[in-house]
């Protein structure tokens, strides 16, 4: 392929920029949920402490979301641009849930967050905490109605083709809402940038907590960031094991790649590879370690079940969408994105599972400096989870940009030379590494801050300051 091929450098380019944007969605729909509790936890006690985590979380949350409508504007332009034919083909579906967003979800968060910001000491305490939650579920839904437009290029749904084949046509708004694809992923999508707040909750405490500073107030934020990356990680490991049915009922060629099994197999020989080395152009598997049984359980939870292979599948849609075309995905990006998602999502958890055992109060001894330094540097683990598993399901559903429907190269602008995608996606590269360092600062600058340390009960006027609003000067 040349270098200036449109639709390589169309390809690059949106893949970048996606995954970029994505770096600031998982901790916006997290942290909005770590705030809300916090401030409801400070409304419910009284306890300054609790205000003080609204306020710390709350300056790296808005830095976070200012910087994420920023980039998500990009992915708008990048449709008419770099991807005409796609847009007028899937144009007539992908309005409805895109409106839904732009203009109920995402106006609704923006304009809580608008209340919340600039509501502190001039609304009710419960009108204000109630303006935070609105803002929870304003990002929630946003996040749902994106992720039914992704669904629809999965498992399309709810559509007729035009007289002229041209363009997919909307017939059903609620098929689109709850196509099977959107119900399976939705979960476990939330319950990952769960996971991922959950993540950097612990670091910011855990960097404190190493230096023996804030250590009341902290403690308590370390330990529920270590509880919630728990609870959040058993709702992936649910959400993932339906989605993981859905993915084999619409996309079997998907979940045959996630596995490197080339052909079908039931039972026994159906089995989970947790390791395996294949041919260096990826036609088929040399060594693998695997454990029976464990892929039929996954795939049909059934021992007997049955699991389509690599090649019966490319036979099969060779007979349904034409011969001469390869079906299969890059067989060794999609097995390995799969377990690195898994296996970094793990990790992360098992190191919280150790975090409540070292750091609970009955603990002997403690808590050693190389321990702060892994839960201080596992805050990525979740989110590169996340960014692995867009990878897979992404570059699993190849080569169709809609499943079925439109090959990802049929999509691509036909009259968009490849240099002038060439000098965009080096000017966004450029542009977006400024904004990463411009981010990562503010956010570092704002969790090495930390929170208001916690008035002396035994001085003068302590339990007023205790139970005040929160001073107008935060934000």
């Amino acid at each position: 392929m040349e270098l200036l091929d449109p639709l390589l450098l169309a390809r690059w380019q949106f893949g970048l920029t996606t995954l970029y944007h994505y770096l600031f969605v998982p901790l916006t729909l997290g942290l909005a949920l770590v705030v809300a509790i916090f401030q409801t936890a400070w409304h419910r006690t009284a306890n300054v402490a609790w205000l003080h985590l609204t306020q710390l979380f709350g300056k790296i949350f808005l830095i976070n979301f200012a910087m994420g409508v920023v980039t998500g504007i990009v992915q708008e332009f990048q449709f008419g641009m770099n991807w005409s034919a796609y847009s007028r083909f899937v144009g007539d579906i992908f309005g409805a849930p895109l409106a839904f967003e732009g203009l109920m979800a995402f106006f609704f968060e923006a304009t809580f967050i608008g209340v919340w910001i600039f509501g502190w000491n001039k609304l009710p305490k419960a009108l204000h905490l109630a303006s935070i939650w609105m803002v929870v579920i304003g990002s929630t839904l946003s996040a749902y109605f994106i992720l039914a437009a992704n669904a629809f290029m999965q498992n399309p749904v709810g559509f007729e083709m035009a007289a002229d084949g041209g363009r997919a046509e909307l017939v059903d708004f609620w098929a689109v809402l709850t196509n099977p694809v959107v119900l399976a992923a939705f979960p476990h999508t939330i319950f990952a940038a769960w996971m991922f707040a959950a993540a950097v909750v612990i670091a910011v405490s855990a960097w404190h907590l190493s230096r023996g500073q804030h250590l009341e107030t902290l403690r308590k934020s370390l330990r529920f960031g270590m509880w919630f990356m728990i609870v959040s990680f058993v709702g992936v490991f649910l959400s993932g094991d339906q989605l993981g049915l859905v993915m084999v009922a619409t996309q079997p060629m998907k979940m045959a790649a996630a596995e490197a099994i080339w052909d079908s197999a039931c039972g026994a020989d159906a089995s989970f590879s947790l390791f395996s080395i294949g041919t260096p152009d990826g036609s088929e598997e040399i060594w693998s370690l695997r454990v029976p049984y464990l892929l039929s359980l996954l795939s049909t939870h059934s021992l007997d079940g049955c699991v389509e292979g690599l090649n019966d599948l490319q036979a099969l849609y060779s007979e349904q969408f034409g011969a001469g075309i390869d079906y299969m995905p890059i067989v060794w990006v999609t097995y390995w994105s799969f377990r690195w998602m898994i296996a970094l999502g793990g990790v992360a958890t098992l190191i919280s599972i150790a975090g409540l055992w070292v750091t609970r109060k009955k603990a002997t001894r403690p808590v050693r400096g190389w321990m702060w330094k892994i839960a201080i540097w596992s805050a990525p683990l979740p989110l590169l989870g996340s960014l692995v598993g867009w990878v897979f399901t992404e570059m699993g559903r190849q080569p169709w940009i809609v499943f079925g429907l439109m090959f990802t190269e049929d999509g691509v602008s036909p009259n968009v030379p490849g240099w002038t995608v060439l000098i965009s996606l080096i000017a966004f590269t450029l542009i977006y590494a400024a904004l990463a360092v411009v981010e990562f600062g503010l956010i570092l600058k704002a969790a090495q801050k930390g929170p208001e340390p916690l008035p002396d009960p035994d001085a003068e006027g302590a339990e007023s300051t205790a139970l005040e609003d929160t001073p107008t000067t935060v934000y």
